[in-house]
């Protein structure tokens, strides 16, 4: 059965850190590109990194360019997002995807993991 186990989240100091996991299984893992969202409180849902496949092309939201870093681990079959200097303006509930590049449409979200940005 596929599944993407999230983790990572918590409560951080204005300017801390956080490292997001997201636990893949059941799936074939390197075929699918990767996409890190989240949904903060009265805002609208905001794509915040992505790495596409095959290729591994980057991208990052302009809200966290410069702090935020997408990385996979093939070994570990998990995608991580690295969050630096954060603000209250990250709090907000975070998830991932994965969407197959193989033509079939196969998609998998992972459960939404909280990370609270307060002093």
């Amino acid at each position: 059965q596929a599944q993407i186990v999230p983790s990572g989240g918590g409560l951080v100091q204005p300017g801390g850190s956080l490292r997001l996991s997201c636990a893949a299984s059941g799936f074939m893992f390197s075929n699918y590109a990767w996409e890190w969202y989240r949904e903060g409180p009265g805002k609208e849902r905001e794509l915040v990194a992505s790495m596409s496949y095959p290729d591994d092309n980057i991208n990052y939201a302009d809200s966290v360019k410069g702090r935020a870093t997408i990385s996979i681990d093939h070994a570990k079959n998990t995608v991580y997002l690295q969050m630096n200097n954060l603000t209250p303006e990250d709090t907000a509930a975070y998830f991932c995807t994965a969407q197959a590049q193989d033509g079939s449409g196969r998609g998998y979200w992972g459960e939404f993991t909280q990370v609270t940005v307060s002093s």
